[in-house]
């Protein structure tokens, strides 16, 4: 069973122990850190330190993340000793080999912490993010395994986000709104979720994965973009839509079986 006592702080095993390898210990703000560092890399950005400020920004406030240029600095400095990413001269920030195999098993277990609070015990979307954050520091690897298993091998979080390490990876032919053609039909692929008040907001009007929509007016000197759906004709912030992921109807893959259980 996994160690839910562990105060905020310390420090926990990382990966199973394998025979001849170095048991790499992480903490808490460490594993924040490289979540961080990868969902930013996932949004297609360079993750330079304004853009991880950002993201760190949109962690839960009960995970205690300071966002000051000296912590920042520090625990960067901290990451790149423990050979987790390289931070040169172009102050360019990249995961290493390491750093991305921690990175990609703490976001597995975040995305998996979602699906398992969603799907198995039925909370709200608004609150699964931060209910996941917390869970996510206790997960080992056998529980890590058991809940794959009993959610029988999901392949995104609730979002619509792939989970790493099942094989699944975002539709090529998706963009986020503020690139997709106006006026034709568009399936929703990812949904930012890092934000309960506009995931209240995008439930509530029916904006889940695998919903269709269409963009009917995209209007940047406004600041509005207006979609349409079966029900509802939404208003969005050309801020938001920025970080929603959209695929065309008929792109032919399999994006329709995505939608939230």
């Amino acid at each position: 069973m996994a160690d839910t006592s562990r105060p905020p702080g310390s420090t926990r095993k990382s990966s199973r122990k394998k025979a001849g390898a170095v048991e790499t210990r992480l903490t808490q703000a460490a594993e924040n850190y490289l979540l961080s560092i990868y969902m930013v890399q996932e949004q297609g950005l360079t993750v330079t330190n304004a853009h991880l400020v950002d993201q760190l920004k949109r962690t839960p406030e009960s995970e205690g993340l300071g966002t000051s240029a000296p912590s920042i600095a520090g625990m960067l400095r901290r990451m790149e000793k423990e050979g987790l990413i390289t931070h040169g001269s172009s102050r360019k920030i990249e995961l290493t080999k390491e750093g991305t195999r921690l990175a990609e098993q703490m976001v597995r277990r975040h995305r998996l912490a979602e699906r398992m609070v969603v799907d198995m015990l039925g909370l709200d979307l608004a609150s699964a993010h931060a209910e996941a954050h917390r869970l996510e520091h206790a997960i080992s690897d056998d529980l890590e395994e058991r809940i794959r298993v009993t959610l029988k091998n999901p392949t995104t979080c609730p979002f619509g986000h792939p989970i790493p390490g099942s094989g699944y990876s975002p539709c090529p032919a998706s963009s986020t709104i503020s690139e997709a053609p106006v006026r034709q039909p568009l399936r929703l692929d990812r949904i930012p979720e890092e934000d309960p008040e506009l995931l209240e907001y995008l439930v509530n009007n029916g904006l889940v994965p695998g919903v269709e929509v269409e963009i009917l007016e995209y209007a940047p000197y406004r600041g509005v973009v207006t979609l349409k759906t079966v029900d509802a004709s939404p208003v969005l912030g050309a801020d938001v839509v920025s970080r929603i992921w959209v695929c065309p109807m008929n792109c032919g893959l399999d994006c329709a079986t995505r939608s939230i259980r």
